[in-house]
């Protein structure tokens, strides 16, 4: 997640170059043509196209937004949850016997959390999630189809474990289940939004018919701005094409690039609150890199 308050002109010079150079490529060439060759350029009705395609466009960029928002807030109810799991587990959870699962059960939420971060960036495991887990979990929570989902299931049994040694009670088991419950509702949402993308109609008709108008903006300019449709179509065009950039940037809150869900800051959060609540040492915050939080 971009973090600065102004964006990066660099930044935004790697996105949009590419096709801002074809477009200016495409204007020039039609602004020569119409000054070498005797022709009239046809009357467009650009007006009544860019309002029709700027409509189309706004809507696909609030479906996008709003998928990178139901992502933040499914993220915001794990922390949520994550902490209540811990709160629960070091209240409930007194008896110095009980002291060793007390922190497997706080571990394994930290190495939960990190396991479905790779696994929503389609990433390998990596430290933070093998090191807060005993070895012999390893080969048997992480060989699983679904990691995270194997690690909360091992953390709903070592619940039960404690219920039957009476260290908690049945009610007690109850709220810490429903805490589980709710971590794994959030999980089942963040694995819908990204296993379902944006149906085709919204993901190709915005591409092409932004593309066609950047076509057809200096056929219908040229008669009227002259030697001055390659900056002023330019200009016009940049707008739509960094409008279906947004749209693009957005509609995969998890896709480990600079405009997604900053899951390692996240996930960094819940591990620093949940070590404190066991009296452990915690890392410092993540911080952002380049104006970048991930």
């Amino acid at each position: 997640m971009i973090v600065n308050a102004a964006p990066s002109l660099r930044q935004i010079a790697t996105e949009v170059w590419k096709p801002l150079a074809l477009l200016f490529v495409w204007d020039c060439a039609v602004t020569i043509t119409y000054f070498i060759l005797p022709f009239r350029a046809p009357s467009l009705p650009l007006t009544l196209f860019g309002s029709a395609l700027a409509l189309f466009l706004g809507f696909r960029s609030n479906s996008s937004y709003q998928r990178w928002w139901e992502g933040r807030i499914l993220w915001g109810a794990m922390i949520n949850a994550s902490r209540s799991l811990a709160r629960a587990t070091r209240n409930f959870l007194p008896d110095p016997a009980a002291r060793g699962i007390k922190r497997e059960i706080i571990k394994r939420q930290i190495a939960y959390v990190n396991a479905l971060r790779c696994q929503l960036r389609r990433q390998s495991f990596d430290e933070r999630v093998t090191g807060f887990i005993e070895e012999r979990d390893k080969g048997l929570a992480l060989a699983r189809a679904n990691a995270a989902n194997g690690l909360l299931d091992g953390t709903g049994r070592r619940v039960d474990i404690a219920r039957r040694e009476g260290w908690i009670d049945t009610i007690q088991q109850t709220q810490m289940e429903r805490m589980l419950v709710d971590i794994s509702n959030a999980q089942g949402g963040m694995e819908r939004l990204k296993n379902t993308p944006l149906p085709i109609q919204y993901r190709f008709l915005p591409t092409l018919f932004t593309h066609l108008f950047c076509v057809l903006l200096p056929i219908g300019l040229v008669e009227t701005l002259g030697l001055a449709t390659p900056l002023g179509s330019t200009v016009a065009g940049l707008m739509f094409l960094a409008v279906l950039r947004i749209g693009d940037d957005l509609v995969d809150p998890f896709a480990n690039s600079v405009h997604d869900v900053p899951l390692s800051a996240m996930c960094r959060t819940i591990e620093i609150d949940l070590l404190q609540a066991i009296g452990d040492d915690a890392p410092a915050p993540d911080q952002p890199v380049r104006g970048v939080l991930w």
